[in-house]
């Protein structure tokens, strides 16, 4: 019993440890490391997108739904570099939240359905949505620690619910449109995000905003 408790104490230790260490990190470090992580996701959801663009039947490109109807698609954002340099830090940390946030239920979906997906790529394309999710995980965990370090308004997060479901299709035309939809909404998204963040960075780093 003692052991256990003795256990217990390092554990607690430990974690108290970590929180110190989070707490004692500059924002521009934390958002050097959040702008990292956010490249590796965007990047790796890049190479993912052309691996499935290698085996995409042409009708799956006319079936395929319009980017308005990703389930993101209601999160107002800015279009581009200019209008994002003139949101607050605040909010911009709020956004890239809610999007990383929104994209959990999806990648769990788009996990499962890789291991059936009919493509010759199939286990390299499992193997990297595992990657997806770990990066994606790995990078709310942070922006988590920097949005306590900005405030209240940082850590509100617009509920955009993913209501697809793990099932995307039941014969391998609307699996591939329907994975490769989903992937396309993702890509875009995790572009929003980075972009996001590497403005957070360069603010941090008062750097000028046509350098940004």
């Amino acid at each position: 019993m003692a052991h256990g408790r003795t256990n217990g104490s390092k554990l607690l230790w430990m974690a108290l440890y970590m929180v110190a260490s989070c707490s004692a990190v500059p924002i521009s470090d934390l958002l050097d490391r959040a702008s990292q992580r956010s490249d590796k996701l965007h990047s790796l959801s890049t190479t993912l997108t052309q691996e499935l663009d290698s085996h995409f039947p042409p009708i799956g490109r006319m079936m395929t739904p319009r980017p308005s109807m990703c389930h993101t698609s209601s999160l107002q954002t800015p279009n581009d570099k200019a209008q994002a340099l003139q949101v607050s830090e605040s909010d911009l940390l709020s956004l890239a939240r809610s999007l990383l946030q929104a994209w959990v239920d999806p990648l769990v979906a788009l996990s499962t359905s890789a291991y059936t997906l009919p493509h010759p790529g199939q286990s390299s394309i499992s193997n990297k949505i595992q990657q997806l999710q770990e990066h994606s995980k790995s990078l709310g965990d942070g922006l988590d620690i920097l949005s306590g370090k900005m405030g209240p308004a940082a850590q509100t997060i617009s509920f955009l619910p993913y209501r697809g479901g793990n099932d995307i299709g039941q014969d391998k035309i609307s699996k591939l449109i329907n994975f490769h939809f989903l992937m396309s909404c993702f890509r875009r998204d995790s572009h929003k995000i980075d972009s996001f963040l590497k403005v957070l960075r360069c603010r941090a780093a008062k750097m000028r905003p046509e350098l940004c």
